[in-house]
Protein backbone atom coordinates (compact mmCIF):
# COMPACT_ATOMS: atom_id res chain seq x y z
CA UNK A 1 0.00 0.00 0.00
CA UNK A 2 2.81 2.42 0.86
CA UNK A 3 4.57 1.65 -2.43
CA UNK A 4 1.36 2.28 -4.34
CA UNK A 5 0.71 5.72 -2.89
CA UNK A 6 4.20 7.03 -2.10
CA UNK A 7 6.70 5.20 -4.30
CA UNK A 8 5.06 4.54 -7.66
CA UNK A 9 4.91 7.70 -9.79
CA UNK A 10 1.69 9.11 -11.20
CA UNK A 11 0.75 7.97 -14.68
CA UNK A 12 1.22 10.69 -17.27
CA UNK A 13 -2.15 10.04 -18.93
CA UNK A 14 -4.48 8.83 -16.16
CA UNK A 15 -2.98 10.45 -13.11
CA UNK A 16 -3.92 9.25 -9.62
CA UNK A 17 -6.74 6.95 -10.78
CA UNK A 18 -4.17 4.67 -12.41
CA UNK A 19 -3.09 3.48 -8.96
CA UNK A 20 -6.08 1.14 -8.89
CA UNK A 21 -4.01 -0.85 -11.39
CA UNK A 22 -1.88 -2.19 -8.50
CA UNK A 23 -4.98 -3.81 -7.01
CA UNK A 24 -6.94 -4.70 -10.12
CA UNK A 25 -4.29 -6.52 -12.15
CA UNK A 26 -2.67 -8.57 -9.32
CA UNK A 27 -6.15 -9.60 -8.20
CA UNK A 28 -6.98 -10.75 -11.74
CA UNK A 29 -3.76 -12.72 -12.11
CA UNK A 30 -4.17 -14.44 -8.73
CA UNK A 31 -7.83 -15.23 -9.47
CA UNK A 32 -6.94 -16.90 -12.78
CA UNK A 33 -4.06 -18.71 -11.09
CA UNK A 34 -6.46 -19.94 -8.41
CA UNK A 35 -8.80 -21.33 -11.06
CA UNK A 36 -5.90 -23.24 -12.61
CA UNK A 37 -4.74 -24.47 -9.19
CA UNK A 38 -8.26 -25.71 -8.51
CA UNK A 39 -8.14 -27.67 -11.77
CA UNK A 40 -4.80 -29.27 -10.88
CA UNK A 41 -6.11 -30.28 -7.45
CA UNK A 42 -9.23 -31.69 -9.10
CA UNK A 43 -7.03 -33.89 -11.28
CA UNK A 44 -5.32 -35.14 -8.14
CA UNK A 45 -8.71 -35.96 -6.64
CA UNK A 46 -9.82 -37.98 -9.66
CA UNK A 47 -6.52 -39.86 -9.73
CA UNK A 48 -6.28 -40.65 -6.01
CA UNK A 49 -9.92 -40.58 -4.90
CA UNK A 50 -8.94 -38.65 -1.74
CA UNK A 51 -11.63 -36.23 -0.59
CA UNK A 52 -9.01 -33.86 0.77
CA UNK A 53 -7.98 -32.93 -2.78
CA UNK A 54 -11.59 -32.20 -3.66
CA UNK A 55 -11.84 -29.88 -0.66
CA UNK A 56 -8.61 -28.12 -1.65
CA UNK A 57 -9.93 -27.64 -5.17
CA UNK A 58 -13.26 -26.34 -3.91
CA UNK A 59 -11.65 -23.76 -1.62
CA UNK A 60 -9.30 -22.56 -4.38
CA UNK A 61 -12.17 -22.10 -6.83
CA UNK A 62 -14.36 -20.48 -4.18
CA UNK A 63 -11.72 -17.89 -3.26
CA UNK A 64 -10.94 -17.23 -6.92
CA UNK A 65 -14.61 -16.44 -7.58
CA UNK A 66 -14.53 -13.94 -4.71
CA UNK A 67 -11.41 -12.30 -6.16
CA UNK A 68 -12.99 -12.27 -9.62
CA UNK A 69 -15.89 -10.22 -8.24
CA UNK A 70 -13.32 -7.73 -6.95
CA UNK A 71 -11.62 -7.70 -10.35
CA UNK A 72 -14.86 -6.86 -12.15
CA UNK A 73 -15.75 -4.18 -9.58
CA UNK A 74 -12.36 -2.44 -9.65
CA UNK A 75 -12.20 -2.80 -13.43
CA UNK A 76 -15.56 -1.06 -13.81
CA UNK A 77 -14.48 1.76 -11.50
CA UNK A 78 -11.21 2.18 -13.39
CA UNK A 79 -12.97 2.10 -16.76
CA UNK A 80 -15.46 4.75 -15.66
CA UNK A 81 -12.74 7.05 -14.34
CA UNK A 82 -10.43 6.60 -17.34
CA UNK A 83 -12.69 6.01 -20.36
CA UNK A 84 -16.02 7.42 -19.24
CA UNK A 85 -17.74 4.02 -19.55
CA UNK A 86 -18.41 1.34 -16.95
CA UNK A 87 -17.71 -1.38 -19.51
CA UNK A 88 -16.20 -1.64 -22.99
CA UNK A 89 -17.51 -4.75 -24.76
CA UNK A 90 -15.03 -4.42 -27.62
CA UNK A 91 -12.09 -4.89 -25.22
CA UNK A 92 -11.09 -8.61 -25.38
CA UNK A 93 -9.41 -8.68 -21.96
CA UNK A 94 -12.51 -7.48 -20.13
CA UNK A 95 -14.95 -9.62 -22.08
CA UNK A 96 -12.90 -12.82 -21.86
CA UNK A 97 -12.46 -12.43 -18.08
CA UNK A 98 -16.21 -11.93 -17.72
CA UNK A 99 -16.82 -15.16 -19.67
CA UNK A 100 -14.49 -17.09 -17.36
CA UNK A 101 -16.18 -15.59 -14.31
CA UNK A 102 -19.68 -16.48 -15.56
CA UNK A 103 -18.47 -20.00 -16.29
CA UNK A 104 -17.26 -20.49 -12.74
CA UNK A 105 -20.46 -18.99 -11.33
CA UNK A 106 -22.05 -22.31 -12.33
CA UNK A 107 -19.56 -24.27 -10.19
CA UNK A 108 -21.20 -23.98 -6.80
CA UNK A 109 -24.82 -24.44 -7.99
CA UNK A 110 -23.70 -27.59 -9.81
CA UNK A 111 -21.76 -28.86 -6.81
CA UNK A 112 -24.47 -28.37 -4.20
CA UNK A 113 -27.28 -29.61 -6.44
CA UNK A 114 -25.85 -33.14 -6.07
CA UNK A 115 -26.69 -34.85 -2.77
CA UNK A 116 -24.40 -37.89 -2.97
CA UNK A 117 -20.96 -36.80 -1.63
CA UNK A 118 -18.90 -39.05 -3.92
CA UNK A 119 -20.79 -38.07 -7.05
CA UNK A 120 -20.71 -34.43 -5.96
CA UNK A 121 -16.92 -34.49 -5.61
CA UNK A 122 -16.40 -36.20 -8.98
CA UNK A 123 -18.72 -33.83 -10.84
CA UNK A 124 -17.15 -30.76 -9.24
CA UNK A 125 -13.66 -32.02 -10.11
CA UNK A 126 -14.59 -32.55 -13.75
CA UNK A 127 -16.08 -29.05 -13.89
CA UNK A 128 -12.97 -27.53 -12.27
CA UNK A 129 -10.72 -29.26 -14.81
CA UNK A 130 -12.81 -28.14 -17.79
CA UNK A 131 -12.99 -24.60 -16.42
CA UNK A 132 -9.23 -24.47 -15.85
CA UNK A 133 -8.61 -25.19 -19.53
CA UNK A 134 -10.33 -21.92 -20.40
CA UNK A 135 -7.76 -19.87 -18.48
CA UNK A 136 -4.73 -20.45 -20.77
CA UNK A 137 -7.03 -20.30 -23.80
CA UNK A 138 -8.32 -16.96 -22.54
CA UNK A 139 -4.76 -15.69 -22.02
CA UNK A 140 -3.66 -16.83 -25.49
CA UNK A 141 -6.68 -15.26 -27.15
CA UNK A 142 -6.03 -11.94 -25.42
CA UNK A 143 -2.34 -11.99 -26.38
CA UNK A 144 -3.14 -12.71 -30.03
CA UNK A 145 -5.85 -10.07 -30.25
CA UNK A 146 -5.22 -6.45 -31.05
CA UNK A 147 -4.62 -4.30 -27.98
CA UNK A 148 -7.40 -1.74 -27.64
CA UNK A 149 -7.80 0.22 -24.43
CA UNK A 150 -6.82 -2.21 -21.67
CA UNK A 151 -3.14 -1.86 -20.63
CA UNK A 152 -0.72 -4.77 -20.94
CA UNK A 153 1.81 -5.25 -18.19
CA UNK A 154 4.14 -7.50 -20.20
CA UNK A 155 4.49 -7.14 -23.93
CA UNK A 156 6.23 -9.60 -26.23
CA UNK A 157 9.41 -7.60 -25.83
CA UNK A 158 9.33 -7.67 -22.02
CA UNK A 159 7.96 -5.48 -19.26
CA UNK A 160 6.20 -2.35 -20.48
CA UNK A 161 6.24 -0.50 -17.13
CA UNK A 162 8.82 1.96 -15.81
CA UNK A 163 11.11 0.70 -13.04
CA UNK A 164 9.22 2.13 -10.05
CA UNK A 165 5.86 1.00 -11.40
CA UNK A 166 7.18 -2.48 -12.17
CA UNK A 167 8.60 -2.91 -8.65
CA UNK A 168 5.33 -1.76 -7.10
CA UNK A 169 3.37 -4.09 -9.35
CA UNK A 170 5.52 -7.12 -8.52
CA UNK A 171 5.29 -6.42 -4.78
CA UNK A 172 1.51 -6.02 -5.08
CA UNK A 173 1.32 -9.29 -7.00
CA UNK A 174 3.35 -11.12 -4.35
CA UNK A 175 1.20 -9.64 -1.57
CA UNK A 176 -2.00 -10.69 -3.33
CA UNK A 177 -0.66 -14.22 -3.86
CA UNK A 178 0.30 -14.48 -0.18
CA UNK A 179 -3.14 -13.22 0.82
CA UNK A 180 -4.75 -15.87 -1.37
CA UNK A 181 -2.62 -18.68 0.08
CA UNK A 182 -3.29 -17.48 3.64
CA UNK A 183 -7.05 -17.34 3.07
CA UNK A 184 -6.93 -20.75 1.37
CA UNK A 185 -5.20 -22.32 4.36
CA UNK A 186 -7.51 -20.62 6.86
CA UNK A 187 -10.65 -21.78 5.05
CA UNK A 188 -9.28 -25.31 4.72
CA UNK A 189 -8.56 -25.38 8.47
CA UNK A 190 -12.05 -24.07 9.21
CA UNK A 191 -13.70 -26.70 6.99
CA UNK A 192 -11.59 -29.51 8.46
CA UNK A 193 -12.55 -28.41 11.98
CA UNK A 194 -16.22 -28.22 11.00
CA UNK A 195 -16.01 -31.70 9.47
CA UNK A 196 -14.44 -33.12 12.64
CA UNK A 197 -17.12 -31.48 14.79
CA UNK A 198 -19.79 -32.93 12.51
CA UNK A 199 -18.32 -36.41 12.85
CA UNK A 200 -18.03 -36.04 16.63
CA UNK A 201 -21.64 -34.87 16.89
CA UNK A 202 -22.78 -37.77 14.74
CA UNK A 203 -20.85 -40.20 16.94
CA UNK A 204 -22.39 -38.77 20.11
CA UNK A 205 -25.86 -38.96 18.59
CA UNK A 206 -25.28 -42.61 17.62
CA UNK A 207 -24.12 -43.43 21.15
CA UNK A 208 -27.11 -41.66 22.68
CA UNK A 209 -29.46 -43.53 20.34
CA UNK A 210 -27.82 -46.88 21.20
CA UNK A 211 -28.05 -46.11 24.93
CA UNK A 212 -31.72 -45.23 24.51
CA UNK A 213 -32.43 -48.50 22.75
CA UNK A 214 -30.64 -50.45 25.51
CA UNK A 215 -32.58 -48.60 28.21
CA UNK A 216 -35.87 -49.31 26.43
CA UNK A 217 -35.03 -53.02 26.09
CA UNK A 218 -34.25 -53.59 29.82
CA UNK A 219 -37.84 -53.32 31.24
CA UNK A 220 -39.10 -55.66 28.56
CA UNK A 221 -36.67 -58.42 29.54
CA UNK A 222 -37.14 -58.13 33.34
CA UNK A 223 -40.53 -59.99 33.59
CA UNK A 224 -39.25 -62.74 31.34
CA UNK A 225 -36.42 -63.47 33.75
CA UNK A 226 -38.77 -63.93 36.74
CA UNK A 227 -41.40 -65.95 34.89
CA UNK A 228 -39.67 -69.30 35.47
CA UNK A 229 -39.22 -68.99 39.28
CA UNK A 230 -41.32 -71.33 41.49
CA UNK A 231 -44.24 -69.77 43.29
CA UNK A 232 -43.68 -69.13 47.02
CA UNK A 233 -47.32 -69.97 47.92
CA UNK A 234 -49.73 -72.64 46.80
Amino acid sequence: MALTFFYAPLDADQGFVQKIFYLHVPMAIVALGGFMAGGVMAIRHLRTGERSWDMRSYVAVHLSIVLAVGVLATGAIWARASWGHWWVWSEPTLTSFLIVFLLYCCYQPLRFSIVDPERQARSASVFAIVGATFVPLNFAAVRMSEALTHPRVFSTAGASLPGEMLVTFLVSLAAMALLFVTMWKLELTSKHAADQLRRLRRGLEDRAAAAGRDAAAEPATAPALGAGLPSATR
